[in-house]
């Protein structure tokens, strides 16, 4: 059956707040989720994130779950360990052969520059960054981070948020762009899969969230902006495509967004569960300015 991408946009009323922010003030954040479901548990990797000038993206914890509403926090690796100012969306995979990766998008201090790094174990607690490997090291003119892959037929695809460093002021600006890899270490980099819209409330910048492929197309969802003042509170999109590197997005308005504060509604996931139903994760802003982690089951289509 074809998918309906209207019918898989979040709905807030229909959430369970999944983790709550640190503190309940704005700036304040739990959200860039990135989660799994194996072995009859759902594993979930999100970020925790202080204002800046408090230390920003300061966390990213691995959890568990029976239910995949209430977790049990595994890991938690720290800005420090990762040599990084900030952490944003971290990306958790499992490999065909049963292990685990870490994919960590990385600040590197005293820049504007981003870079992503990889840690890998037999077990989602077990994460140790001592360990880490850049795998996309971003250079001088390009800071990478906010990584989503999906394995397919064999090839590893990633979409990652890509920001421009040539000027400083301008760098808060993402495109997205698409790679290819055999194993998921080693990248070959596509082109630009998504860009912004001048005009319209995605046009200083987008990035994709999350990926389905459908058939002959394929459906992405993803965060945009229409400012640099609206940096943090980004609403959610959708884009469609013949091919993962040339995707076209849809409607000249967000298709969803928070009623509260910035309008922030961001970071979709999905996870696919054994009996069809799907699970729904994303980063919502509150009255409170905070942003919680919340999350949706859906019925099996």
């Amino acid at each position: 059956m074809p998918i309906d991408e209207n019918a898989l946009l979040p709905d807030p009323g229909r959430a369970v707040v999944a983790v709550e922010p640190p503190v309940p003030a704005a700036g304040h954040w739990a959200g860039a989720p990135s989660a799994v479901a194996a072995d009859g548990l759902i594993y979930l990797a999100y970020r925790l994130r202080r204002p800046v000038g408090e230390g920003r993206g300061y966390a990213v914890v691995v959890a568990r779950s029976a239910d995949g509403e209430r977790f049990e926090p595994l890991t938690t690796i720290t800005r420090e360990e990762m040599d990084a100012e900030s952490l944003e969306r971290p990306c958790l995979v499992r490999t065909p052969e049963g292990r685990w990766r870490l994919y960590l998008s990385c600040a590197t201090p005293g820049t504007k520059h981003w870079r992503v790094e990889v840690v890998e174990a037999d077990d989602p607690a077990a994460f140790d960054p001592r360990t880490r490997t850049t795998v996309l090291p971003g250079d001088p003119k390009t800071g990478v981070k906010d990584t989503v892959i999906v394995r397919r037929d064999g090839v590893w695809h990633l979409w990652a948020s890509c920001h421009p460093l040539t000027d400083p002021d301008e760098a808060d600006q993402m495109v997205t762009d698409y790679a290819t890899s055999a194993d998921g270490l080693d990248w070959t980099w596509h082109g630009t899969a998504l860009t912004g819209r001048p005009g319209l409330w995605d046009a200083r910048g987008v990035r994709i969230s999350a990926v389905r492929f459908d058939g002959d197309r394929v459906v992405a969802f993803y965060d945009g902006r229409a400012s640099a003042g609206e940096n943090y509170e980004e609403r959610t999109g959708v884009a469609v495509g013949a091919d993962p590197d040339a995707l076209s997005a849809l409607g000249d308005r967000p298709a969803a967004m928070s009623p509260h504060h910035g309008g922030g509604l961001r970071y979709l996931h999905f996870v696919d569960l054994p009996d069809g139903r799907l699970r729904l994760y994303y980063e919502y802003t509150r009255a409170d300015g905070a942003h919680d982690l919340r999350t949706e089951l859906r019925p099996a289509r």
